[in-house]
């Protein structure tokens, strides 16, 4: 498949960012829910990050699974059906004192994000008609969901305590009433495409597995700054806790400018030079966030969360496109497995951090945006291998036509 680009239907792909949105809610609704469980139910540390890692591993995990189930059926009924359950999941977390009926309800909602995933993102490659900026939107999408939680999290709570979670349901009713109507117009459409990619070639997996790792190094190196940068910008800046949540504010909005600008550029340069450039800017961008003290930390944050989320989007295609025989199972990886590995991390850092210092545990991140860049050098666009194949051969027939001397 080549990087030429069509004219995407604007309509469908808005909408499907819209549901990509409401469900991406309910995975930045569970650590907003975290300080309301600890204050009500006086959950200490190690309940409260069983609750996270109860909705985000398990979803993670499971997201290939579900890739392979729609490999072998067209579901697109799983759309709306895990969307609702993202939102029962989190409705009743905030219902009752159980922590392990709490847990259960969380991981319902974990395993309704992982269930989407696979399926929503087969159904918006159709209906961005091979548009990576569109791809760009449909993935934008996903963050701004993710941004939003806290924001109506916080005070929807803190209004009407846990018993007020109910209520958190909305989005997700809201997100399948929007889209229904788009999912069964393109659900014929998907059909076919799935067919077309079966017929187009074989599966790459070597090079699926290289792309994979670069996912990896990357997850790592956004969810530690994360989950560190709002500390170390006041260690490094000074300012208290205002200035960790504006260097927290940058990386986000820094990612969202990312996302649009990857389709943009991957539709002028092609995806996998795109990637690229895009990991070979993340070393000196992440080495002056690191480094450079003082407010021009800012800047780096910005220019890091730009540089880590402009090859979002294109993971996910470059994995569909590298396993055409399997593209439920390539969305699951590249937008689940591949992705938690960055919270396994994060322990990590913490624990060399206090061993250490935290700028001292940050500086392997600078390592991992170095073998990301060095690894993803060595992808190459999908189909070009098929497309130089026969002509090599043809040349090294003609060859052997020649009457040797």
């Amino acid at each position: 498949m080549t990087t030429k680009q069509v004219a995407a239907p604007r309509r469908p792909v808005a909408t499907m960012s819209v549901g990509h949105a409401a469900v991406d809610f309910y995975q930045g609704a569970v650590p907003a829910l975290v300080p309301f469980l600890v204050a009500e139910r006086h959950y200490g540390y190690a309940a409260a990050s069983g609750i996270v890692l109860a909705a985000t591993l398990l979803s993670s995990l499971v997201q290939p699974l579900f890739g392979s189930l729609t490999d072998r059926w067209t579901m697109p009924w799983l759309i709306p059906v895990s969307t609702l359950c993202a939102g029962l999941g989190i409705a009743l977390s905030g219902l009752g004192d159980s922590y392990v009926l709490t847990c259960l309800a969380v991981a319902l909602s974990g395993i309704g994000v992982a269930a989407y995933h696979p399926e929503a993102a087969r159904l918006a490659r159709v209906a961005s008609g091979g548009s990576h900026v569109a791809m760009g939107w449909f993935s934008l999408g996903g963050n701004i969901g993710f941004a939003l939680a806290p924001a109506a999290v916080g005070p929807l709570l803190s209004a009407g305590s846990l018993s007020a979670s109910p209520w958190l349901a909305v989005p997700a009713v809201a997100g399948v009433l929007l889209t229904v109507h788009v999912i069964r117009a393109l659900a014929p459409r998907a059909a076919v495409a799935k067919a077309a990619a079966r017929r187009a070639g074989r599966d790459n997996w070597p090079e699926f597995l290289r792309l994979t790792a670069v996912i990896v190094c990357r997850s790592v190196v956004f969810v530690g700054l994360s989950a560190f940068i709002a500390v170390y910008a006041q260690q490094r800046v000074g300012g208290g806790a205002t200035a960790g949540s504006a260097a927290l504010f940058v990386l986000f909005a820094g990612g969202a400018v990312g996302t649009v600008l990857g389709g943009r550029l991957a539709s002028r340069w092609g995806r996998v030079r795109t990637v690229r450039i895009a990991y070979a800017a993340c070393v000196p961008a992440v080495a002056g966030l690191v480094l450079v003290p003082g407010p021009a930390l800012y800047v780096f944050a910005a220019l890091t969360a730009t540089a880590l989320y402009v090859p979002f989007s294109l993971h996910i295609t470059l994995g569909q496109d590298l396993l055409p025989n399997r593209m439920g199972t390539a969305s699951g990886v590249t937008l689940g497995l591949a992705v938690s590995v960055g919270g396994v991390a994060s322990p990590a850092i913490g624990a060399l951090a206090d061993a250490t210092s935290l700028r001292t545990a940050l500086l392997p991140l600078i390592a991992l945006c170095v073998v990301a860049w060095l690894v993803a050098r060595t992808l190459t666009e999908p189909g070009e291998d098929d497309a130089r194949r026969p002509s090599e051969e043809g040349a090294g027939q003609e060859a052997a036509s020649v009457p040797q001397r």
